[in-house]
């Protein structure tokens, strides 16, 4: 079995403000960072970082090479990421004086993919292998069809949720990772409750996370629901909080971790990191969430 993240790539420029920035203001930084980020390498580091071997799948552009640098410190796999000409892709995100962010996403060369591309990469993959998708990158719906005919399974984080993913059969889905504004996108509910309800009769195959940010996580399949509070900690920067709960809770599913316990290192691995300044700098290893564990 192998896991392969299909995802993107992207530098994030972070600027520290006392306040997000209003219509027609200007606004001076009190400080500026450049972090190696995006959804896709956000959530591959994760999951090596949990313990799992992982392979990630992406382009990079001209400036990428601290991008393709930071999978390899991290035991991420790069035999599927390729340079091409242009520019990577790139995020400015303000973070606040309360650790809160708002995020402007440039696609770049994330946006790149071809479907000889995808079907060169997939080519080295079979049934029962997993796939990880977000909607940072073009040709989800591809990704999908051409995943599910392998007999792979399928893990979704439909964020940024766009019309684009209203091209992909999500009953293809194994397993949906999502927050309560994407799961009012998908579903047209607003309460988590009617949510799940909905999610369950649109996809009554598919596994379910939704993430309610100071109230937790609950996690639903066919037969079970559960829940989980948050841990909390002085936060410094949310951005890949959410990035690491996915990675965290995905390889406690692929080491057959019974789902509470799941939920339970996820929420600790994501409480780790919003104390930390960053994108991936901020996930935490395993060794650091069981030490959490035992505090």
């Amino acid at each position: 079995m192998k896991v392969l993240n299909f995802g993107s790539l992207n530098l994030d420029y972070v600027y520290s403000v006392d306040h997000m920035v209003a219509e027609g203001e200007t606004l001076a930084a009190g400080g500026m960072n450049t972090f190696c980020g995006g959804k896709g390498l956000n959530q591959s580091i994760a999951l090596a970082k949990a313990g799992v071997p992982v392979y990630h799948a992406g382009l990079i552009g001209e400036e990428g090479k601290s991008l393709l640098d930071a999978c390899r410190e991290n035991g991420v796999h790069t035999d599927f990421i390729r340079e091409i000409p242009g520019k990577s892709g790139h995020t400015i995100i303000q973070v606040d004086k309360s650790g809160q962010n708002c995020i402007l996403l440039y696609g770049g060369a994330n946006r790149s993919m071809t479907r000889e591309f995808i079907d060169e990469v997939l080519s080295h993959f079979e049934k029962g292998d997993y796939l990880l998708l977000q909607n940072e990158v073009n040709l989800v719906d591809y990704m999908v069809d051409q995943a599910y005919e392998k007999g792979m399974e399928i893990i979704l984080n439909p964020s940024p949720f766009d019309r684009n993913l209203e091209a992909c059969n999500l009953s293809k889905i194994s397993l949906f990772l999502m927050n309560e504004i994407e799961g009012w996108q998908i579903t047209g509910e607003k309460e988590p409750e009617r949510i799940l309800e909905k999610l369950r009769e649109l996809y009554p195959e598919a596994k379910t996370v939704l993430t309610l940010g100071g109230d937790g996580s609950v996690y639903q399949d066919q037969e079970h629901q559960y829940r989980q509070g948050i841990f909390p900690v002085e936060t410094r920067d949310t951005t890949a909080a959410g990035d690491t709960f996915t990675g965290y809770f995905i390889s406690s599913m692929i080491q057959h971790m019974p789902a509470p316990a799941g939920l339970e290192t996820a929420a600790k691995a994501a409480a780790i990191a919003v104390s930390r300044d960053g994108a991936t700098a901020s996930i935490p290893t395993r060794e650091e969430v069981m030490r959490f564990h035992a505090e």
